[in-house]
């Protein structure tokens, strides 16, 4: 199974990615200045100095939770809370680069990955050993071809970890010291004995031991010898203080795996998780609406419950339906080239060869029942158990798999990321405790992470019977949130019927505002060019018509390079056998001769910013060119991953000044308006739908009531709302002059500016003002988006500078049609909501 979409789409930095990214690098250079501060200071005030507290402060308002290595040292850490599907590995193998440059200054060393299952440690370790996979060639540019991927059996020398990166996997019981059965990472083996003085040597071993006093150890000090060190895998990782990159994060949080991860004395800690505890350091938090934002989830998810039917029944409609979405998928082959091969999952109670006949739903029923009563060639079934894997080492995304039917009981729980899931059908009874929470997110990714304009195709489906309608909407919503997608809990729907027919709950507008049905309206960035008249289009009308050539390179032609080779001290290292004296310490120099500057990957790499390959190699050479001038070609390609970051980060802020100028030209030409126009304008919804559940009122905390004045006719659910958005809609409430007001979410129903940057702004808010002379009618719409402190970022100065144009481009057009009535923009932040509120309502 390969990773989402294609492989090219798999290192295209999405926009919460960058950002994340971004956050990673800053709290990176406030670690290493802190930590260059700590190693100022005298060895006995160290103690009491957190320098990874400290670096923690200017990349987070949230309560830090320190941690220590297993000789007592301050250790730095940080948990990316990242939704099911959001590229966790990616995010792992960039973190990796950025740690090793701006932190550890280095590209050599070890990395040491610990994965909770077999089943993410095979994919894993598939990815890296995978020359030909982007995470691998990523790594081998960021080291020049120097990886090296080992597993827990595997043996590794001084020399591999000065000239290398290693990175060793791990998977989790190996890495905690308290499963009895794991223990061999810990006893002492063949095969790293040149990491550690030879016996008889007991000084070296003591003087190792007080650097690392944490050491497993034979013997005692009254011993002849003294204390052995042990020369395991265990003691080597604590004297090398490897990154440490920990997938599924909340599973490393019982007693024995913490003090077993922090025993290996960490330099770092990477945690990823999509449920991190609250124990957990989370530096990011990505959502799930920013990941629905970036096409990468099926939304909305559709549940169709049957109360009378038999197993039979469901699976013979969710075949049907299945067979409608491969029609659809035809056809949208047919008309771009696109292929999707639409892979039902089906879960069934029993899947082990002795249970066939124990009154359980089994996998060969199910085998059964399509091949003889649905006539599926059996070569497009596969079973997936502990004990049978029909998928394993199959790419289930190419156009030559035959595989549409997946049966399974839970054995797709982790590990699993095949786009082409559509279907997911729930074969199990009632009564039955095989549950399917962990289920739901096997069919939510996008294929090739991108829309394909079919609503069919860009959502996803879910068949069971007989199910509580009250457990089976709390069952999903806890799969979702078991996969960190829980604010996107609005786009799921149940009913009885075909997902081709059914609706989800409609809520319309209140009765006391239904005068406005139908009759309110918000502008739209319109092109008007060529007898074409539609809303403006991010790719084709800015960066279409971005000149490159104006592109300015100055911030390359600067850039400044390391000339200086790394070198990395590492104690204990440099005791060959047969050596007639024994090195304490041994200067290990990095050598950069055989590393080869790859012009091709970095030209791909920009084709994420660039879309067109010509133009995008046309920048590389330029780059180089520039570079070349000052440098030579061995420190070239001893940067080129700190040289394409560069390269890509200036030509996105590049990007972003070329087409603000575009848009402003467009603006001043006329050929770009913000205005109403009939067919083009946004108009405020009839009605919205919303999940078909109890739901918890937004109710103010001191009265105990709901709110009374959102523009839809039912109590507006609290979930999705933060902190900040839940103060100012109940402090819009409490507004004399506000007359309505609703939630603008991030979805294709709702309002959106299409501004210079990629992505569209979803405001938080619509609130209108009562109108000085009929209170019954508004005189001002307000657009209003919220924003912490710690997200006074460049986005949100984007925003401002949008809203901005909005502000004095609308009021003008705006007059030709609605003389008594404006639109106002405006970004609201945490520390002055309130005033803004109050100045907005007088």
């Amino acid at each position: 199974m390969k990773s989402i979409g294609s492989r090219g789409d798999l290192m295209e930095l999405k926009a919460y990615q960058q950002q994340a990214l971004t956050t990673i690098e800053t709290y990176l250079r406030e670690l290493k200045k802190w930590h260059e501060t700590y190693l100022s200071i005298p060895d006995v005030a160290r103690a009491a100095f957190d320098y990874a507290k400290e670096a923690w402060k200017k990349v987070s308002d949230e309560t830090y939770h320190p941690k220590e290595t297993g000789t007592g040292h301050a250790l730095p850490n940080f948990c990316v809370k990242v939704p099911t599907g959001g590229g966790k590995t990616f995010l792992a193998v960039q973190s990796i680069d950025r740690i090793q440059g701006l932190l550890l200054e280095r590209q050599n060393g070890l990395v040491l990955w610990i994965v909770p299952t077999n089943q993410i440690y095979r994919q894993t370790l598939s990815y890296l050993r995978d020359r030909t996979h982007p995470y691998r060639q990523f790594l081998d540019v960021a080291t020049g071809g120097r990886v090296m991927v080992k597993e827990k059996g595997d043996r590794f020398q001084p020399q591999d970890i000065n000239e290398r990166l290693v990175i060793l996997l791990l998977m989790l019981p190996s890495a905690n010291r308290q499963n009895k059965q794991t223990l061999k990472v810990f006893q002492d083996a063949g095969g790293f004995e040149s990491f550690f003085p030879p016996e008889g040597r007991p000084d070296e071993h003591k003087k190792l031991l007080e650097q690392f006093p944490n050491l497993d150890c034979f013997g005692s000090e009254e011993d002849f010898y003294g204390l052995q060190i042990k020369s395991s895998l265990g003691n080597v990782l604590r004297i090398l203080s490897p990154v440490v990159i920990v997938d599924e994060g909340q599973k490393t949080y019982s007693k024995g795996a913490q003090a077993t991860i922090r025993g290996f004395n960490p330099s770092i800690i990477v945690e990823l998780s999509a449920t991190p505890p609250e124990e957990a350091n989370v530096m990011v938090n990505i959502k799930g609406r920013e990941l629905d934002q970036e096409e990468m989830i099926k939304l909305d998810l559709h549940i169709t419950n049957k109360g009378s039917a038999t197993w039979q029944d469901i699976l013979k409609e969710s075949v049907e339906w299945r067979n409608e979405l491969e029609k659809e998928a035809l056809d949208l082959e047919a008309e771009t080239g696109r292929y999707i091969r639409p892979i039902g999952l089906i879960q069934v109670e029993r899947t082990g060869k002795d249970q066939v006949e124990s009154g359980y739903i089994h996998a060969e029923h199910v085998v059964e029942e399509l091949v003889k009563t649905h006539h599926i060639p059996r070569d497009q079934i596969a079973v997936k158990s502990s004990e049978k894997d029909d998928i394993e080492g199959i790419d289930l995304l190419s156009s030559d798999c035959s595989i549409r039917y997946i049966v399974t009981k839970q054995a797709l729980q982790e590990g699993w990321d095949c786009s082409f899931a559509y279907v997911l059908t729930v074969l199990t009874k009632p009564s039955s405790q095989t549950g399917m929470t962990q289920l739901v997110g096997r069919i939510l990714r996008q294929p090739h992470a991108k829309k394909t304009g079919s609503k069919l195709l860009d959502e996803s489906y879910v068949f069971c019977f007989q199910k509580q309608a009250g457990k089976l909407l709390s069952t999903v919503r806890d799969g979702l949130q078991g996969e960190g997608l829980g604010d996107l809990a609005h786009g799921v729907s149940v009913s009885e019927d075909n997902p081709s027919t059914k609706e989800r709950r409609l809520i319309g507008i209140r009765e006391k505002f239904k005068q406005f049905e139908g009759k309110v309206y918000l502008p739209q960035f319109v092109i008007q060019e060529e007898g074409r008249v539609e809303q403006i289009r991010y790719e084709m009308d800015l960066v279409r018509r971005i000149p490159w050539g104006e592109v300015s390179f100055k911030t390359i032609e600067e850039l400044p390079l390391k000339e200086k080779k790394t070198t990395d001290m590492i104690s204990g290292l440099g005791y060959d056998d047969g050596e007639a004296e024994v090195l304490v310490e041994t200067m290990s120099e990095w050598s950069f001769a055989s590393a080869h500057l790859d012009t091709m990957m970095i030209t791909r790499r920009l084709l994420t910013v660039v879309p067109n390959a010509w133009i995008a190699n046309e920048m590389t050479q330029k780059a180089l060119l520039l570079l070349r001038r000052r440098y030579s070609e061995e420190v070239l390609a001893a940067n080129q991953v700190f040289i394409t970051e560069e390269l890509l980060k200036m030509l996105e802020a590049e990007r972003d000044r070329l087409c603000y100028n575009i848009f402003n030209r467009l603006v001043e030409e006329g050929k770009l308006r913000f205005i109403l126009m009939e067919g083009k304008a946004y108009q405020v919804p009839r009605h919205i739908e919303i999940p078909n559940r109890p739901l918890k009122p937004l109710t103010d905390d001191d009265t105990g009531r709901s709110v009374q004045l959102n523009l839809f006719d039912d109590p507006v659910p609290e979930e999705g709302f933060n902190d900040l958005e839940k103060s100012v809609a109940l402090y819009l409430e409490k507004q004399e002059k506000l007359l309505w007001w609703y939630r603008n979410l991030v979805h294709k129903d709702y309002y959106a500016i299409q501004g210079w940057h990629k992505h569209k702004i979803y405001a938080d808010f619509l609130a209108t003002k009562k109108s000085a002379s009929n209170p019954e009618d508004y005189e001002a719409i307000y657009v209003l988006e919220t924003k912490g402190l710690h997200l006074k970022n460049d986005d949100t100065r984007y925003k401002q500078d949008v809203f901005a144009i909005c502000n004095k481009l609308s009021w003008d057009e705006l007059g030709l049609e609605f003389p008594d009535k404006k639109v106002h923009f405006q970004v609201i932040f945490e520390n002055e909501w309130e005033k803004a509120v109050n100045e907005l309502f007088a």
